[in-house]
C-alpha cells in the first residue's frame, strides 16, 4: 500500500524502570504525559476558582506565579514542534501590571491549548486503532483465503 497516506503516529515507548513512557503524536513528543495531565487539571481547577471569586492583590500575585510556573513546566516536557507552537501562541503575563481579567484570559488560553492537545492525541489514537482494525481484518481475510477458499480473480464481468 505505497499509495496510502501516512497515518499519524501515536505510540508509547516502553518505559525504563522508574521512568514514564513518552507519548509520540505525529512526531511531536511529550516526555512526561502524567505531568502534562496534572498541570492541565491544576490549571482547570485554578481557572474555575478565579472565575467564582474576586482576586485581591495577594491572590493576583499568586496566580501570576503559578501561571508562569505552569508554563515553564510545560516548556520542559514538550517536543521542539509543540514547544514552537506553544511559544507562538502564548504571550508573557506581566506580574506587576496583569489585571484579574488578563489573568483569567491567560488561564483560559492555557486550558484551551491543553485541551486541543488532548483532542489531537485522542484523534491520533482513534486513527491508529482504525488502521490496526483494518489491517487485522485484511489479515483475517487473507488467512481464510489461504485455507482453501477460491481466490477472487479481480475481474468483474
Amino acid at each position: 500500500m505505497a499509495d496510502s497516506p501516512a497515518q499519524p503516529t501515536e505510540q508509547t515507548a516502553p518505559p525504563a524502570q522508574g521512568v514514564q513512557p513518552e507519548v509520540v503524536v505525529e512526531e511531536a513528543t511529550i516526555s512526561e504525559p502524567s505531568k502534562l495531565i496534572r498541570i492541565a487539571s491544576m490549571t482547570r481547577a485554578m481557572l474555575d476558582e478565579v472565575r467564582q471569586a474576586p482576586i485581591d492583590e495577594g491572590g493576583r500575585a499568586r496566580l501570576v506565579a503559578v501561571h508562569q510556573r505552569s508554563i515553564d513546566e510545560l516548556r520542559g516536557i514538550l517536543s521542539a514542534d509543540l514547544l514552537d507552537e506553544f511559544n507562538e501562541v502564548f504571550l508573557p503575563v506581566s506580574g506587576e501590571s496583569a489585571t484579574p481579567s488578563e489573568l483569567r484570559i491567560a488561564q483560559a488560553q492555557l486550558i484551551g491549548w491543553l485541551e486541543g492537545l488532548f483532542h489531537g492525541i485522542q484523534a491520533s489514537l482513534l486513527s491508529q486503532q482504525m488502521a490496526a482494525q483494518a489491517q487485522l481484518q485484511e489479515m483475517q481475510r487473507r488467512a481464510q483465503l489461504g485455507k482453501g477458499e477460491e481466490q477472487p480473480s479481480g475481474l468483474y464481468l
